[in-house]
């Protein structure tokens, strides 16, 4: 049960004092990096600024204690912005909390039933889509902070759609000074990493953002304007818990576990790639999931693996779990310290901080090449994907992605399957040399090439016999899978040839083929003496039969 253990007992047998400390000062500048990230996707996921904490600190702390990667940073990722700010919106805190524990206990049954390995069957066309889609609807949730417009009472937009209508109908209430903070944010945070390696671009702007609004005469929101501020710890809360709202949530939970996975994954791989190591995928969905019922039950939103905060772990010397935990402690005293000063950040600099994290999780040099150098089924599969996210949500985009690519496999696959008529045969037996011989008339032989499945069966009714045909011979030793639809093709074919007295002989018939025959009676019903192992004999049992 190795892949149930957490790395952190593996990591502590040979710990000692001069990785603590990098592991102590890695965790610090996570912390400092992750604060600003934390507020401004709780304020996108249309909660409380400190909810984004509680989530990094809870979340963050249970992850990295339970995890199965050493240098995994876990808390509030954009990812979940848009369907977290759904559900708030829809069924309110209570329906995000419950949707919350319910995806971890996903999560968990996911990583005890060893599922971490199949996460990679979900196309990269589909993670790739609902990413740049996801993208798109943080910066349209944003457009309106950053220019500062002003909707009329009673306009709340939920979905993408409505968000970028309200806007569109009310671009003439620009407000000059937030676009003015605005602008100079995003410029920060595109000049900073340039300028200054080691201080957080998103700290700087928060930083400026604050001087401008107290010292010069803008007039631009802050979070104090909108969220009463708190530098409370979390505390418990059980929410009220209905059937109804169980029921409700049910496909709200799946996405954000089906997410949580996909993106703690990905950044467990990634950061495999940058230290040399190998992450434990079902150890780290067991985390995830009581991460995140733990942040649910604290005050916080859905978390995962995020992949910017653990490369800044890694480039800074964390090399165990010990770093993501310092981070959740760093983040404690920050928020009993400073919190109260989160009041005076511009909601223009949090929109130009959201529009950087979107920017780097869009992928649109990836979404680029695919659209470039993919097959045109897995184009489809991308746009349609990355369209639902953009147009519906990310559970219509997963659902529909997953249907359609897999069609699309299906009629792939087909495509690669058939039988093809022989007027020559060679032998395919290792042992004696190549030649070519002339079919007796009486012979007809076919090669079925592929897997013979239920989108591939028609292959089968491809198959031809003349009056003056006496056997048939099929070679099968490129069919590598053989399903039920198939299998009943093929007692179908066999009814047709003893209609017309025709004897059936199989060449090479590959293990799995053979074991499903044997279980139907197919085996049987053919005779095990019209099984040959190679073309060779199974001509000369057709000469016999003729």
């Amino acid at each position: 049960m190795n892949s149930l253990k957490p790395m952190l007992l593996t990591c502590l047998k040979s710990y000692d004092k001069s990785q603590f400390i990098k592991d102590v000062t890695a965790g610090i500048i996570v912390a400092i990096i992750a604060l600003p990230l934390s507020i401004a996707l709780a304020l996108a996921s249309g909660v409380g600024p400190e909810a984004g904490i509680f989530t990094a600190i809870v979340a963050g702390f249970v992850i990295s204690a339970l995890g199965g990667s050493c240098v995994q940073i876990a808390g509030p990722t954009a990812a979940f912005a848009t369907i977290v700010a759904g559900i708030v919106a829809r069924d309110g805190m209570d329906g995000l909390i419950i949707a919350t524990i319910m995806a971890g206990i996903f999560l968990i049954l996911m990583g005890l039933f060893h599922f971490g390995s199949l996460i990679k069957f979900i196309p990269y066309t589909i993670t790739t889509g609902f990413t740049s889609g996801i993208a798109v609807t943080i910066v349209i949730g944003q457009l309106k902070d950053f220019f500062g417009v002003t909707y009329p009472d009673g306009v709340k937009p939920i979905e993408t759609t409505e968000k970028m209508k309200a806007f569109v109908q009310n671009i003439s209430s620009v407000n000059t000074d937030a676009l003015i903070v605005g602008i100079v944010s995003l410029a920060i945070l595109i000049l900073a990493p340039y300028i200054f390696k080691k201080v957080p671009g998103s700290l700087i702007a928060v930083i400026v953002g604050i001087l401008m609004v107290q010292f010069l005469p803008l007039k631009v929101s802050t979070i104090g304007n909108l969220y009463t501020i708190s530098n409370s710890l979390p505390s418990f809360h059980m929410p009220a818990i209905r059937f109804s709202t169980i029921s409700a949530s049910v496909s709200n939970a799946f996405t954000i576990a089906v997410l949580a996975a996909i993106e703690s994954l990905l950044s467990c791989v990634v950061a495999d790639g940058m230290i040399n190591s190998k992450h434990r995928s079902d150890m780290e969905l067991v985390a995830q999931g009581a991460g995140n019922i733990a942040s649910a039950l604290f005050g916080g939103i859905p978390a995962t693996g995020a992949i910017a905060r653990t490369a800044a772990n890694i480039k800074n010397g964390g090399r165990t779990p010990i770093a993501g935990m310092v981070h959740s402690v760093t983040l404690i005293i920050v928020l009993v310290v400073l919190m109260p000063y989160a009041g005076m950040i511009p909601m223009p600099t949090i929109a130009a901080i959201l529009f950087i994290v979107a920017y780097n999780m869009c992928q649109w040099r990836t979404f680029r090449d695919l659209v470039r150098t993919a097959p045109k089924s897995d184009i489809l599969v991308l746009i349609v994907t990355f369209v639902l996210t953009v147009v519906f949500d990310l559970v219509v985009a997963i659902e529909i992605g997953m249907v359609l690519a897999c069609l699309l496999f299906i009629k792939r696959m087909s495509e690669e399957t058939h039988a093809d008529s022989w007027v020559y045969t060679d032998d395919d037996t290792p042992d004696i040399d190549e030649h070519l011989q002339k079919l007796p008339l009486q012979i007809r032989v076919y090669e079925i090439t592929g897997p013979l499945f239920f989108g591939a069966a028609d292959a089968i009714e491809h198959i031809v016999v003349k009056d003056f045909t006496r056997c048939l011979v099929l070679r099968m030793r490129g069919v590598p899978a053989l399903d039920s639809t198939a299998m009943n093709a093929l007692q179908n074919l066999v009814k047709t040839c003893e209609s017309k007295g025709i004897t059936l002989v199989f060449s090479h018939v590959n293990e799995q083929p053979m074991h499903v025959m044997e279980k139907a009676g197919f085996v049987e019903l053919v005779g095990k003496e019209n099984f040959q192992s190679n073309i060779s004999a199974a001509l000369k049992r057709a000469e016999e039969v003729i």
